[in-house]
């Protein structure tokens, strides 16, 4: 069984999409159980692939920003497991100060820049990361995510058009998980391979598997080398699926549970596992081990929220307008 990636590469894959997994199943345990977390919660569950993939084939100044969905995002870009789940619980030392809750975390100094709640608002802001760095002359590029559903707003056409006539340093990534909140793709346009929409604009794009580590990492290479040659933007459209619903008070009753069981037969996490075992690159006691620190990880962030201060009333009113530059910007 050949592969032209390495061990370690695989053995990372493994421990941050169980960082990513093991978080959001500890999330909706407080939240449902517990009554801990409240508001919206929307996990990354049986996505994790396209986190971990886009990773390996970026460097950590390469800005990250997404939609709503943004847990396993967070997580990997380096937004602390502590932050994250002070987040969620409304915490002051959460990633937004308690401020924003699940769908707006934030780590500027990791350069993931959220978490946006209105959908597909975050493709125009990406573009904009991405003007940024062309506009300072880094070999930078900005990741800009969003859903299926998203790429139903006119926000897209008008940012691809941009984009392209700009040559802008991004790289736009459909998770297509087959539905908008409830709405399959095929009920929402005549037009169901996403990545088609690029064709109008002359943009390069692909169609990506997004249950392989492997095939998101190649992608989001190819994708990256060209936008940082200067050759413009590239649209990704990675078929993945959640299995979890839309959010946490979903029923679900647009699919079948035979349909979801179908799908967590390709889990992400799985299948490199199965490649790490199969290469011999760790035995079962090293895979436990990787297991018990991400149950250490996650379990210190229940901790670390549940013993947090909750944000000072006198916080109400502060961030809500920016009064100073943050450093990536230039004057």
């Amino acid at each position: 069984m050949a592969t032209k990636f390495s061990k370690e590469t695989y053995l990372y894959w493994y421990e941050l999409m169980q960082l990513i997994r093991q978080f959001e199943l500890m999330a909706e345990e407080k939240y449902k159980m517990e009554g801990k977390i409240r508001g919206f919660f929307h996990a990354y569950v049986g996505q994790e692939a396209i986190a971990a993939g886009c990773m390996t084939a970026t460097k950590p100044e390469d800005p990250f920003i997404t939609a709503y969905r943004d847990h396993g995002l967070a997580l990997s870009k380096g937004v602390s497991a502590n932050a994250c789940m002070a987040e969620l619980y409304g915490k002051a030392t959460g990633a937004a100060k308690g401020k924003g809750g699940s769908m707006h975390f934030f780590g500027v100094d990791v350069r993931f820049f959220g978490g946006h709640g209105i959908v597909g608002a975050q493709i125009g802001t990406g573009a904009g990361l991405a003007f940024a760095e062309k506009y300072k002359g880094t070999d930078n590029v900005s990741l800009t995510f969003f859903g299926d559903g998203a790429a139903r707003q006119g926000m897209l056409h008008e940012v691809f058009n941009l984009a392209m006539l700009w040559k802008l340093p991004v790289v736009f990534i459909c998770e297509n998980n087959n539905y908008a909140m409830g709405t399959s793709v095929e009920r929402t346009s005549n037009v169901v391979d996403i990545y088609k929409l690029a064709d109008a604009y002359e943009m390069p794009a692909d169609s990506i598997d997004g249950m392989s580590a492997e095939a998101v990492h190649d992608a989001v290479v190819r994708a990256v080398k060209r936008a940082r040659s200067g050759d413009g933007p590239t649209l990704l459209e990675i078929k993945t699926y959640r299995y979890k619903g839309h959010s946490i008070s979903d029923p679900q009753k647009y699919r079948t549970k035979e349909e979801v069981e179908e799908y967590k037969q390709k889990d992400p996490i799985q299948l490199v596992l199965s490649t790490i075992l199969a290469k011999k690159y760790a035995t079962q006691a090293e895979i436990d081990a990787i297991d018990k620190r991400v149950g250490d990880t996650v379990n210190e962030a229940v901790k670390f929220a549940e013993e947090s201060p909750w944000p000072d009333d006198s916080e109400v009113l502060k961030d809500v307008y920016l009064d100073k530059h943050y450093p990536f910007i230039v004057d």
